[in-house]
């Protein structure tokens, strides 16, 4: 009971603080969903940071560490690699935002491309994308509070309870409940996780080294990259795929834009590898639970650090370890929130549909679709199955699409086309689609390359079709789009 009652009560703080984001602040449409572009270097860094301590991380980190070994090491790397390009390339990209007062992603590209159909593509691509990132966001939320409450609280029930509470204080504050909440769940999620990673390996093991060593003698090979499969060639072209799609993510972009200024990012992109360091001890308790824990298979490995900590811990100290894990589901599930009603309200129905829709209007919609995007992923999540695997699958791939045609449109002189742009995007989507529901690898594809080009991350084929054809196409439309844009300056 008494962690049920911890539980509860952090899931009350984060709604309060939620609702109370609003305070002293019109709710407009720039308000609600890019927070006035007054957020400072704390709460920029936080909404940043907080993409990164989702329940992928908390239950997937260790439950990927504790089935998979090595492999799990990609989840260090890639936010690490992604900051780094972000020194260079979100300040430009705030810059234009702020001149020209932009709302969201795909206004972005609508905007550097002067394509309203590249922006509704771009805002498809992200709901697509977003969609099954909530769905993921909430069946943590389930595995997390009937674990960590004894099943006092069904999976069913919980994942009902978030969706409200998430819902509620979105459609009143936005992105400021957003931030408001990163700060406790961060501060939360930092202690807890450095806790557990030291304490576990200590009192099952007796130190760091010990667990280690024990794990190598017991399951030899597994803390080190496979020959075949996940091997260090598929470590390597996961962890740069996963950089580049980063920040196209279509919640993790929209935060630039709350920033008030562009020198915030410089610093950031200077702390925050140093955060993602705090992963390390989330792995340690995936790492710990492997001989203490065994045989956990399929779904289950995500359990691996709950059910440890049943092992090791009295129920209150249990209820407060869940409640930091149901943070890592409410933040970033109203941060997908916001951002999923704001591009099906601003950028597919006012920039595809209804184009003289005023930001009183769109604003209404955005809020309107809250819950109706919330129910939808809850369907989703109570019905499970194969296809939200899939879908998830496709996520990081869709999203990385947007890479080639963002990183152009940042150069003094950009020689892609909105044509070459468009084509670009749709045909690495199609390619993402395909190979995933066909599931197949490039050693499927490609049965006479080398071994370890075989195990190169498929997304990486998409990426390749869709660099092709932007250039191609641009190639094609280079004349016309010249004329175009002579044609708009004289304007």
């Amino acid at each position: 009971m008494s962690a049920l009652v911890i539980i509860v009560a952090i899931t009350l703080v984060a709604l309060g603080l939620g609702m109370r984001a609003r305070r002293g602040h019109d709710m407009n449409l720039e308000q609600w969903s890019v927070g006035g572009r007054s957020f400072g270097t704390a709460f920029v860094f936080l909404l940043m940071a907080g993409e990164i301590y989702t329940t992928f991380t908390f239950l997937g980190g260790s439950g990927f560490a504790y089935g998979k070994g090595a492999p799990t090491y990609y989840i260090l790397c890639y936010g690490t690699l992604a900051y780094v390009l972000s020194y260079w390339m979100l300040p430009p990209i705030w810059r234009y935002a702020k001149q020209h007062r932009l709302l969201s992603q795909p206004h972005f590209f609508a905007s550097k491309y002067h394509s309203p159909a590249l922006g509704v593509l771009v805002a498809c691509v992200g709901v697509l994308a977003l969609v099954p990132y909530l769905v993921l966001q909430l069946k943590g939320l389930g595995i997390i509070v009937t674990t960590a409450s004894y099943g006092a609280v069904s999976s069913t029930a919980a994942i009902w309870i978030g969706a409200v509470v998430v819902t509620t204080y979105v459609i009143v504050s936005g992105v400021r409940g957003c931030a408001w909440n990163s700060v406790v769940k961060d501060t939360m999620i930092l202690a807890i996780a450095v806790f557990l990673g030291i304490y576990l390996p200590i009192h099952h093991y007796g130190g760091m080294s010990e667990m280690f060593r024990a794990i190598d003698a017991a399951k030899p090979g597994f803390l080190t990259f496979a020959p075949k499969g996940q091997s260090v060639a598929w470590f390597q072209s996961t962890v740069l795929l996963t950089a580049l799609g980063f920040f196209m993510w279509p919640h993790t972009f929209g935060s630039v834009y709350t920033a008030k200024n562009d020198r915030i990012f410089r610093r950031n992109a200077m702390i925050l590898p140093l955060y993602q360091l705090i992963l390390l001890f989330v792995f340690f308790c995936g790492f710990a639970a492997v001989l203490k824990v065994p045989g956990l298979k399929g779904g289950d490995i995500d359990l691996s650090l709950f059910r440890l900590s049943l092992q090791t811990f009295d129920p209150w100290f249990v209820g407060v370890i869940g409640a930091a894990g149901v943070l890592t589901a409410l933040v970033p599930g109203s941060m997908i929130l916001t951002t999923a009603s704001t591009l099906i309200a601003n950028d597919i129905y006012r920039g595809g549909l209804m184009k003289n829709a005023d930001d009183a209007r769109v604003a209404r919609l955005a809020r309107y679709f809250v819950p109706v995007i919330a129910l939808v992923a809850v369907a989703f999540t109570l019905r499970g199955g194969d296809t939200i695997v899939a879908l998830l699958l496709m996520g990081y791939n869709f999203v990385t699409q947007l890479f080639p045609a963002l990183v152009c449109s940042l150069a003094a002189r950009n020689r892609v086309t909105k044509q070459g742009a468009f084509c670009g995007i749709l045909a690495g989507v199609l390619v993402v689609v395909v190979i995933t529901l066909m599931k197949l690898s490039v050693a499927q594809l490609l049965p006479f390359a080398p071994d370890g080009l075989k195990d190169v991350n498929i997304g990486f084929l998409a990426l390749f079709v869709n660099v092709i054809v932007l250039a191609a196409v641009s190639l094609v439309t280079q004349p016309r789009a010249h004329v175009d844009r002579e044609h708009a300056g004289a304007h």
